[in-house]
């Protein structure tokens, strides 16, 4: 069970864990939250969490444009 649990942490985008940085909450109870309204209302919840993870890639894409380092110059 611990390997399966790593693999989803460290493969996912991390988008539960950025939001339990934020709002101060352990990133587990906010990923039992998204499981459990994913089945209450069949799976709507998984575009919001996608929509996230891809605004949360973009903002480090721009941040990374906005200051190179010296390697991408």
């Amino acid at each position: 069970m611990n390997k399966i649990r790593y693999f989803v942490e460290s493969q996912a985008f991390g988008v539960c864990t950025r939001l339990g940085e934020k709002m101060n909450i352990s990133a587990s109870s906010i990923r039992l939250y998204f499981i459990y309204t994913s089945c209450l209302t069949l799976g709507s919840p998984v575009v919001l969490y996608l929509i996230l993870a891809f605004w949360m890639e973009m903002r480090k894409h721009l941040r990374r444009h906005n200051h190179p380092t010296v390697w991408e110059l």
